[in-house]
């Protein structure tokens, strides 16, 4: 029964079991040996005299730099920096091997050298516009480049220039060129406005023009004659005194019609 008992103390005590996360991955290191196999989530046994698991995340990191950039003109550029990148799982073994744990040092050291050839042929400005992307895609192809020669198995994903502080003086500058920029945009939206305002105008003057045209071609001395027996008519309808001068051609009330039979009475 002794003998049973230490046989099973002897084997719990030379076995161990690793727990491996989603996210992770682990390989078991023997006498400094690393498996070729790479273990996923689960459990894993081993011998802890002569073995240990080795885990790592093979989730997306974020390494966080602040660095000062060198520019085509010489000036240094001050940019907080973000280095994506992650583990690809089945590979781990040769990151260990070639790298070690501290492998992220090795990343680091990869983007200094990287960024410094990039920014080094581009002016501090384009730090600073519509060219950041592409400096960003540059420092990253060339990071790629310089890491696979030291070890495979490390997936860089992108790398971020955040938060670009330009020297006083040229920050000034491009502050008064962009306001420039943006102060002729806005008077070329005004000229727009009043040319098209202007547009409106004469477009409107021509089609009184037009109406004009065609009312006076419309308007024939027998229509003219009729419109004036009309209004003369109703004119002769109202029953308040009225003065009427006209050329002779056309019809002539003086007064009412009381004022018309005092007329006739006093020629009788």
């Amino acid at each position: 029964m002794k003998k049973i008992s230490l046989l099973v103390l002897s084997a719990v005590v030379c076995t161990s079991c690793a727990v491996i996360r989603p996210g992770e991955v682990g390989i078991k290191q023997t006498l400094g040996k690393f498996s070729n196999k790479v273990q996923t989530e689960g459990t894993v046994l081993y011998n802890p005299i002569t073995s240990k698991v080795v885990k790592e995340s093979t989730q997306t990191k974020n390494i966080k730099l602040v660095l000062s950039l060198p520019s085509k003109e010489g000036l240094s550029v001050n940019s907080e920096i973000s280095i994506l990148h992650r583990l690809e799982g089945d590979k781990v073994a040769s990151v260990l091997k070639n790298l070690g744990p501290d492998y992220e040092n090795v990343i680091t050291s990869v983007f200094r050298s990287a960024a410094s050839d990039v920014c080094a042929q581009f002016f501090a400005k384009d730090m600073h516009s519509g060219m950041r992307a592409n400096i960003e895609k540059a420092i990253l192809e060339k990071m790629k480049i310089n890491l696979e020669k030291q070890a495979d198995g490390i997936e860089l994903i992108a790398v971020l220039m955040k938060r670009i502080q330009l020297p006083r003086g040229l920050a000034n500058s491009v502050e008064r060129k962009l306001q420039a920029e943006q102060d002729a945009m806005r008077m070329e939206f005004v000229l727009k406005q009043e040319k098209l305002e202007a547009e409106r105008k004469i477009i409107n003057a021509k089609g009184e023009r037009d109406a004009q045209l065609i009312i006076a071609e419309g308007l024939t001395s027998g229509i003219i004659r009729i419109k004036a027996i009309e209004a003369f008519r109703e004119l002769a309808r109202s029953q308040n005194a009225k003065v009427i001068i006209t050329d002779g051609k056309t019809p002539l009330i003086v007064g009412n019609e009381t004022d018309a039979k005092a007329e006739d009475s006093k020629q009788k």
